[in-house]
């Protein structure tokens, strides 16, 4: 973590340049020169840009964890984003979008502006279509594991309902009454939530039972998967999205459109995609209480009161990241640093569906394209996506973390170490590429906290106006180094057995 946090603040500090941009024509084919006035005429050809990978410890830690295989595949979709369809729109619009920049601008000034709106306008937007496809298909695979946790849901509602206190410390939980108690009082709430939200007690009240009705069963269906499977296979953007296209509909049933529809909307998605994730969190949790003996009862009283207290602090960091962004000249979330591919998914939907703001025909591009990907069986659709979506240095970063990891096992597998050294060395890199990205994460915060308070980190110290790149390039290689070998310094003695979360 301080390693994270160190590398990030210096950047921050401008030590050195975490990424760079560059411009490329490529060829000459097509190029045509555009007469702007009487004076000026500018030469237009297929523009794209091409990133070095970010140094980013969060972002290289998120490639280590991942792998090279997902990795690569993340990294693509930015390549096809970039590489294909930026300088093929370029070819084709370029010309058209030179109308519309000032009579006097040079290469040097429209050409990102350029090729960063096509990206932003079309590309984006087919990302979109693929998302919507790729989060489809995953629930498409798991409609047995779905199917099961519905059932299973409904059996335990009806045991619930007629069961008596159980004599066994072990097999005592909350009464059915006050579950049915915090239900009501949870449903009373959203339906005041949503009126003022959409400005109608029927849609409100509409709204939070299909919030009632989907949340309930998508928590059961997370937490069956995920303590089954493992919290990895939790089906958070298929449950979340599904949830967010009936609400909408529903909406747009009762006559509610416009943003307030739209805010309704998202609130019926966002109650239903916490619980769901929740319900996954609490199910690892019980079923650990459950080998170790606890008292399930006892357990989900201290959940309620975790999850209490983190809603009531979680609001205050994502309001700092999102003004922070603002105050910096971004947007908040949804600009290039704070990308939220997911959220900006559900975003364009709701505006879509009930706001009827949706570039329709780029999202079933999308949808086509993702369902290319399934027939030509790329693993996962939803991730290639993704990395249309989100900034080329961020999926190249990615990718190199990946390939990182890629390197730190090679290096692993030629040292000879058994079993239990492998396993210590795994849960190891595992340890130490997320407290790279708890550190980042960390000091992100403390930066977004200067911006509001208008005291930028570079107020206080700017070693350079224009960061040397060289620099950037030497502390990726640093981290490289990190990530390779100080997991091989923990394989410990050879007779020393592998540890129990390896084992587990």
């Amino acid at each position: 973590m301080g390693v994270g946090g160190l590398v990030y603040l210096l950047g921050e500090f401008k030590l050195f340049s975490a990424s760079r941009d560059f411009i490329f024509k490529i060829g000459d084919m097509g190029r045509s020169v555009l007469r702007l006035n009487d004076s000026t005429a500018l030469n237009v050809g297929s523009l794209t840009k091409f990133s070095l990978p970010a140094a980013s410890p969060a972002y290289l830690g998120v490639g280590y964890i991942i792998g090279v295989r997902l990795g690569s595949l993340n990294f693509a979709g930015g390549l096809l984003a970039w590489g294909l369809l930026v300088p093929l729109l370029m070819y084709f619009l370029g010309p058209e979008l030179a109308k519309t920049m000032p009579a006097n601008a040079g290469h040097a000034e429209w050409d990102p502006v350029i090729t960063k709106l096509v990206w932003y306008k079309i590309v984006r937007p087919i990302a979109v279509g693929g998302m919507l496809v790729g989060a489809s298909y995953t629930m498409f695979r798991m409609r047995k594991s779905l199917a099961a946790g519905i059932g299973r849901a409904v059996a335990d509602l009806k045991k619930a309902s007629g069961q008596s206190e159980a004599a066994d410390r072990t097999q005592k939980d909350l009464s059915i009454k006050t579950v049915a108690f915090g239900i009501a009082v949870t449903f009373a709430a959203m339906v005041v939530l949503y009126n003022f939200f959409s400005g109608s007690w029927f849609a409100a009240a509409m709204a939070a039972t299909v919030m009632l009705v989907l949340g309930f069963f998508f928590a059961a269906v997370s937490g069956n998967l995920v303590g089954i499977i493992g919290s990895s296979n939790n089906p958070i953007s298929g449950l979340t999205l599904s949830t967010l296209i009936v609400a909408a509909l529903l909406m747009v049933a009762v006559g509610v459109k416009g943003m307030t529809g739209v805010a309704a909307v998202l609130g019926v998605a966002a109650v239903v995609c916490v619980s769901s994730a929740v319900a996954g969190e609490m199910l690892q949790d019980l079923k650990v209480g459950h080998i170790l003996g606890g008292t399930p009862k006892l357990m989900q009283i201290g959940d309620f009161i975790g999850v209490f207290f983190c809603s009531l602090v979680l609001y205050f960091p994502l309001w700092m990241l999102h003004q922070g962004n603002i105050k910096e000249g971004g947007i908040g979330f949804g600009d290039p640093k704070l990308s939220a591919p997911q959220a900006g998914l559900m975003a364009m939907l709701s505006q879509g569906i009930v706001g009827g703001d949706m570039a329709w025909p780029l999202v079933i591009v999308g949808v086509c394209m993702g369902i290319a990907l399934i027939l030509v069986q790329v693993k996962s659709p939803m991730l290639f996506s993704v990395g249309m979506y989100l900034p080329l240095e961020t999926t190249f970063a990615i990718f190199t973390g990946g390939v990182i990891r890629w390197l730190m096992d090679q290096v692993r597998d030629k040292q000879g170490f058994n079993d239990a050294q492998k396993a210590r060395v795994e849960n190891a890199a595992v340890l130490i590429a997320s407290g790279l990205i708890a550190g980042e994460a960390l000091m992100g915060l403390v930066k977004a906290g200067f911006n509001i308070a208008d005291k930028p980190l570079t107020d206080i110290l700017e070693v350079f106006k224009e960061p040397p790149l060289a620099a950037g390039l030497i502390v990726l290689a640093l981290l490289a180094l990190i990530l390779v070998r100080w997991p091989l310094t923990k394989a410990g003695d050879p007779n020393e057995p592998a540890p129990p979360a390896a084992i587990m």
